[in-house]
């Protein structure tokens, strides 16, 4: 019997639009719901961010261990009061949940989720593609090849079945990890970390020294 399948972390991105003349209320209701969302097993963190200061969208992302968790947020007393205090502050607003396959393409683990940088949704769809792509293309590649040398009299239907079976695996626990953690810059829109530290070098260099 296969073991049961590990909770996968919850990720919410809501949008609400706000008068921008009321911005310090809702900067101080967020941190209110925040505060809230802190007492409860699970939260993974808390963040939103703003185009510009004229801009009445915010876009607010938190995120929980597992659905469990989650839903035992949204069920709270706690939230339902702290939604009730923005009744006539906060007007529409949409919300997204990204689980499966989007968590893949998440900010690493070790991003601070309070940053106001932080991206309210996961990378275009074109990009989580190509890094897909990237990773089944030779893996498919290599398979193909071991299985026309060591299972040559296998009949076709039932090779691609074996290979699928081995490159499932393979995708899920190594290859997709890895591919999002060494393009994790490309996928968030951020500069190469080597052009980072190219500048960063360059800027130590021509530093005037301290007094």
């Amino acid at each position: 019997m296969s073991a049961p399948a590990a909770p996968q972390p919850v990720t919410v991105a809501a949008t609400r639009y706000v008068d921008p003349a009321r911005s310090a209320e809702m900067t101080a209701w967020i941190r209110a719901g925040t505060a809230l969302a802190e007492q409860f097993p699970g939260f993974l963190g808390h963040g939103f961010v703003r185009s510009a200061e004229d801009d009445e969208a915010w876009h607010m992302l938190y995120r929980f261990a597992d659905a469990e968790a989650l839903a035992a947020w949204e069920a709270s007393e706690q939230r339902r009061w702290w939604l009730g205090a923005a009744q006539g502050l906060v007007g529409e607003f949409r919300v997204q949940r990204m689980t499966g396959i989007e968590g893949w393409f998440d900010p690493p683990e070790h991003h601070d989720v309070a940053y106001p940088g932080l991206p309210p949704a996961p990378p275009p769809r074109w990009k989580q593609a190509v890094s897909i792509f990237v990773v089944f293309l030779p893996l498919s590649l290599v398979l193909s090849l071991a299985g026309a040398r060591w299972l040559p009299d296998v009949a076709p239907a039932w090779r691609v079945l074996l290979q699928t079976l081995v490159a499932t695996p393979l995708m899920v626990y190594l290859g997709l990890p890895w591919i999002t953690r060494r393009l994790e810059w490309w996928l968030h829109g951020r500069p190469a970390p080597w052009r980072s530290s190219g500048r960063a070098g360059r800027g130590r260099r021509g530093a005037a020294p301290a007094d």
